[in-house]
């Protein structure tokens, strides 16, 4: 029953994830079909290897974790793709991350015992902190991106995953790096739909965390010029 609500509610979210995305205003009709094309690509690789249960090789997961973040900083080079990933609304990128309250799983995973030591808490948690916080910080971005609010979540979302992702891969009984030893470990993320977490939905919000800090990166480059206009005004008084 809970793998067939996992299905239900993760299956949904990337869906939502991935059209909010290629939707935004400005997007060529030509850019949106390219990311429809990798993200369905992308997805039935997630499905095929971990059907295979090729995910119990060593270096299979982190490969494939790492394709999708190489993608975006490959295209971050080129000045056309790196403006048309900054015309993603920050209020929207950082209002999907609502969708983050679904780490509720990972703690009724830990209960059913198919999860195990500090993986499914942190991560559960975690999530669903940012995910609470989200809509009210989405509208604290619309007045200001450089807020403190908005800075201060970005950074605890992103460290959410990212030791997430660490506890993870530290945990999964067999690994090669196993460094926790505790009952299920992260078995649960080799096999479908929980794959779809750490290899689609981490990294999405990975690239949404690095473009909010991207924004918040332009905002305080913008109010520079302002600023040192005004000192040098009082200066001159």
């Amino acid at each position: 029953m809970l793998d067939l609500v996992g299905t239900l509610l993760i299956g949904s979210t990337i869906g939502t994830l991935l059209a909010a995305i290629v939707s935004t205003p400005g997007i060529s009709v030509a850019s949106r079909l390219m990311v429809g094309g990798i993200a369905g690509i992308w997805v039935g690789l997630v499905v095929a290897v971990t059907l295979s249960g090729a995910l119990n090789a060593p270096l299979t997961l982190p490969m494939i974790f790492s394709l999708p973040l190489l993608a975006v900083a490959a295209l971050l080079a080129n000045p056309a793709a790196r403006a048309a990933i900054l015309r993603i609304p920050v209020r929207l990128i950082i209002g999907l991350n609502a969708f983050r309250v679904l780490g509720v799983l990972f703690l009724l995973l830990a209960a059913a015992g198919r999860l195990g030591g500090p993986f499914p808490y942190f991560a559960g948690i975690g999530d669903i902190l940012t995910g609470l916080f989200a809509l009210s910080v989405a509208g604290v971005a619309a007045g200001s991106v450089g807020n403190i609010r908005v800075i201060a979540w970005n950074v605890f979302g992103m460290l959410d995953l990212i030791v997430a992702v660490t506890l993870g891969v530290t945990s999964r009984n067999g690994s090669a790096i196993q460094l926790i030893h505790a009952g299920a470990g992260s078995d649960a993320i080799t096999s479908l739909p929980w794959a779809f977490v750490p290899l689609v939905g981490v990294p999405l919000y990975l690239i949404g965390h690095a473009i909010v800090f991207a924004h918040i990166r332009a905002n305080a480059a913008s109010r520079r010029p302002l600023a040192q206009r005004r000192m040098n005004a009082m200066q001159a008084s």
